[in-house]
């Protein structure tokens, strides 16, 4: 495989040549590629009537619940499995407990994972390989006009994945009759009126059966069941994100996070555009992540492959962070964010069926600034899984039912869809204008107490504090309101108005 791009993409080529696996991260990177092929195919067809169950086939178990998707889906599995006693069984299509990530939350934000009771504090502070002092967030622009916005107690704390994982998996292990298999894909759900049978293939491509109560979709953004739920469009708008844990870089601060920055206007070719956005973080020891990404709408005509974004990765780097002349990657992050636009007061997109509940990027739910599926599942995994052990003993398992138990927020809902601003879009806007616009953005925080800074980033602000924030920029930067009818016109602004009012609705029921 990485013969093949040799000659296309030069610099991945001789980056992922020098990796021990980096055949294998091209081989991952390319099947999440395939996720824009999957668009343009007729709509999967893994949901199927009971009736359509092959006659004969062998039922190797039962469980309760049966998990698609390892990564995400093994924190609600463990809790499932170790506080509620549910017979539970993971599936992953790689190796289970592994991400392509890295993952970076505040310490107050991780330790609400011992709400749970499973994991306790002690337990999530030794993942924990770094913490920063603070963090910023800065936009090219010139001098005079930049400002760089410090913001502590958010994403200041670089997360050991692997190792949450794993003690997630042990825990789940460690519950009688569970299991977690690897190498083995999802392929299909067949629905009964009292269970589900879900057939799956080994990595021979060996059939193979399972009867549950519940299935939770943690597939990620390639899950063929949201895509089926969703008509083929299970998102409105996508982050793609390339880049490298590594060592050796020069003049690095390992005790500040650099939320977001960027250091060029935005690429402008014809029709296509796209304003590159970095990001670093101090790892473990001397290692250093950094990412390359952009927001866009799923239907631009950009380019919005990873292959192609870390040949930019590569070419790029040294404008935001110098190589030294002991530089070495250690392994590549990656993946595509996903998110979505809810046009109207409540949750818009289809997140559940009959006996089948969507987790973590599968959902779309969370926001795709800074508060990923990582954050979204830490956030309300003790409600989720509060809610669907309830939801199992009274046998309230339908389409409706599990979607009121989803990490659906509204006020998350409200900021993912200010990342409509982020979106380049080469027909209306100047190539500045995201810089611009954010660096106004920035000093207007800069101007407020330090909650504002701290709830934009953390997608916990109140209504009324973001209305605030909304009408001081305006005030500042009269730009932004073409820019709003740019970039929502009628139907959306009417739909963001909509999600503002639910928003407001719900802050009221919970003072009530």
């Amino acid at each position: 495989m990485l013969e093949q791009i040799r000659n296309t993409h030069p610099l991945v080529y001789k980056n992922f040549s020098a990796l021990p696996d980096g055949e294998r991260h091209l081989c991952a990177i390319l099947a999440i590629d395939r996720y824009w092929e999957n668009l343009d195919l007729p709509v999967p067809d893994v949901i199927r009537d009971g009736s359509r169950l092959p006659v004969g086939v062998q039922i190797e178990g039962e469980f309760d619940i049966l998990y698609a998707g390892g990564t995400l889906g093994l924190l609600h599995a463990a809790v499932m499995a170790k506080k509620y006693g549910r017979k539970v069984t993971v599936i992953d299509r790689a190796e289970p407990g592994r991400t392509t990530r890295d993952w970076n939350i505040s310490e107050g934000e991780l330790f609400r994972l011992a709400d749970t009771g499973v994991f306790s504090r002690s337990e999530l502070d030794s993942t924990i390989v770094r913490r920063y002092k603070t963090g910023w967030v800065e936009f090219h622009a010139p001098v005079e006009k930049r400002k760089r916005l410090y913001i502590d107690e958010v994403l200041d704390c670089a997360v050991d994945a692997d190792k949450l994982l794993g003690m997630a998996r042990d825990k789940l292990l460690a519950s009688s009759g569970s299991q977690v298999l690897g190498r083995t894909s999802f392929v299909g759900c067949y629905q009964f009126s009292d269970h589900l049978v879900v057939h799956v293939e080994d990595s021979s491509g060996q059939p193979r059966y399972f009867r549950t109560q519940v299935l939770v979709d943690a597939m990620g953004i390639v899950s063929p069941i949201a895509m089926q739920l969703n008509q083929g469009r299970p998102q409105t708008h996508v982050c793609p994100t390339a880049g490298t844990i590594a060592s050796g870089f020069e003049g690095v601060d390992f005790e500040v996070g650099e939320i977001l920055a960027s250091t060029e206007d935005a690429e402008v070719s014809g029709k296509r555009g796209r304003q590159l956005i970095w990001e670093g973080f101090p790892a473990r020891g001397d290692e250093y992540i950094t990412y390359l990404f952009f927001y866009d709408k799923v239907d631009s005509p950009n380019d919005k492959s990873l292959l192609a974004l870390f040949e930019a990765y590569f070419r790029k780097l040294p404008e935001y962070k110098k190589p030294g002349a002991n530089f070495k990657i250690h392994r590549p992050v990656y993946g595509i964010i996903p998110a979505y636009f809810h046009d109207g007061a409540g949750c818009t997109r289809v997140v559940s069926d009959e006996r089948i509940a969507l987790l973590g990027d599968a959902a779309s739910l969370s926001s795709p600034l800074t508060f990923c599926g990582f954050g979204s599942v830490v956030r309300n995994l003790d409600r989720m899984t509060s809610g669907l052990d309830r939801a199992m003993r009274g046998g309230h398992l339908g389409a409706a039912d599990l979607a009121k138990i989803s990490a659906y927020e509204p006020n998350v809902a409200s900021m993912a869809n200010l990342m409509k601003y982020m979106c380049y879009d080469p027909e209306t806007d100047e190539p500045g204008f995201v810089n611009e616009m954010m660096n106004e953005v920035m000093i207007v925080l800069d101007e407020l107490p330090q909650r504002y800074r701290q709830a934009m980033f953390r997608d916990e602000m109140k209504v009324e504090e973001l209305v605030t924030v909304m009408l001081k920029v305006a005030w500042r930067y009269p730009k932004i309101l073409k820019a709003t009818w740019d970039k929502l016109g009628v139907g959306g602004s009417v739909g963001f108005v909509k999600n503002l009012a639910g928003w407001a609705v719900s802050q009221n029921d919970k003072r009530s």
